[in-house]
């Protein structure tokens, strides 16, 4: 029977899935070195060897993801839970917590050089859409009708998305809304592209919608200035870059002129920015918001 008890222990530690915290920066990393149970005393060398352990686990057949560590969040949490921080049992308990709570990513055999970026980019797109999230409820109850004004900008800006999306020329699109908001802007992008099986169908990805839905409804919902770019690509023909104001609750459609100014100039410095060859600049069409923001501003 003992002989058995290896191979069968072997199969059931490949097929486990199981989550890694990764600290991706050096801010991060250093701020693990107090603890006496971290062994690690250099960054790079923690990299190498975190990679080497992911492909050593894939080449086994074993799937991994991969969390963001946050220091000061793990301190929190074994204040939270009474646990010794440092511990590397309380440390495989935050990572635990990790895989249902915070962002994660599979690691697919790509270089860390790759994954880390992705996964600071989903971080921070989960904390955009929280942070949105947070503010919108913040908005409360119509004082005049009752209505829940943070679920009723959501709905308005589901609405809008598909009535760009509808008017939109086929092919590759690319959105950008921002919201200026007390901390800075809010800004989200979304990518939609047309299916080529004729039936025109729209691909979109449901956390980059859900989140971009939640800061244009912020901008709507607390009538933020702001506003929206969309930029359309299809083969054989000239990509056409749209644009709306968002002004008092509502998306205003920019003229032609206006939506060159505001693509080729940088946001940063105001400096211009040359203008690329093959783009055209296009008034989009009104997508009659005036009216619904007047209904939805008691």
């Amino acid at each position: 029977m003992a002989h058995t008890d290896q191979p069968a222990r072997r199969v059931l530690r490949r097929e486990m899935a199981g989550t890694i915290g990764l600290l991706t920066d050096e801010h991060d990393f250093r701020a693990m070195l107090r603890y006496r149970s971290f062994t690690f005393d250099d960054h790079t060398a923690y990299l190498r060897e975190v990679e080497a352990f992911l492909r050593a686990r894939a080449t086994q057949g074993s799937h991994t993801a991969v969390a963001l560590f946050d220091p000061a969040e793990y301190a929190e949490f074994c204040a939270d839970e009474g646990l010794d921080p440092d511990a590397a049992a309380s440390r495989t308990r935050f990572t635990a917590r990790l895989a249902t709570t915070g962002p994660t990513l599979p690691y697919q055999g790509q270089p860390l050089t790759e994954l880390v970026p992705a996964l600071v980019d989903e971080a921070v797109r989960r904390g955009t859409r929280e942070y949105a999230s947070a503010l919108l409820a913040r908005l409360g109850a119509c004082a005049t009708c009752g209505e829940d004004l943070g679920r009723a900008a959501v709905a308005r800006a589901t609405a809008l998305l598909v009535r760009i999306l509808d008017t939109a020329p086929p092919g590759s699109r690319h959105l950008v809304v921002s919201v200026s908001g007390p901390p800075g802007a809010l800004v989200s992008v979304l990518h939609a592209d047309t299916d080529s099986d004729g039936a025109g169908s729209t691909r979109l990805d449901e956390t980059e919608t859900l989140e971009f839905t939640t800061v244009l409804a912020l901008g709507l919902g607390a009538r933020s200035p702001g506003g929206l770019v969309m930029r359309t690509s299809a083969p054989g023909s000239r990509d056409r870059v749209y644009g709306w104001r968002l002004r008092g609750g509502a998306l205003q459609p920019l003229s032609a002129g206006e939506v060159f100014d505001a693509y080729c100039t940088d946001a940063e410095s105001g400096d211009l920015i040359s203008p690329e060859s093959g783009v055209d600049y296009c008034r989009p069409p009104d997508l009659g918001d005036q009216h619904a923001a007047r209904e939805h501003h008691h």
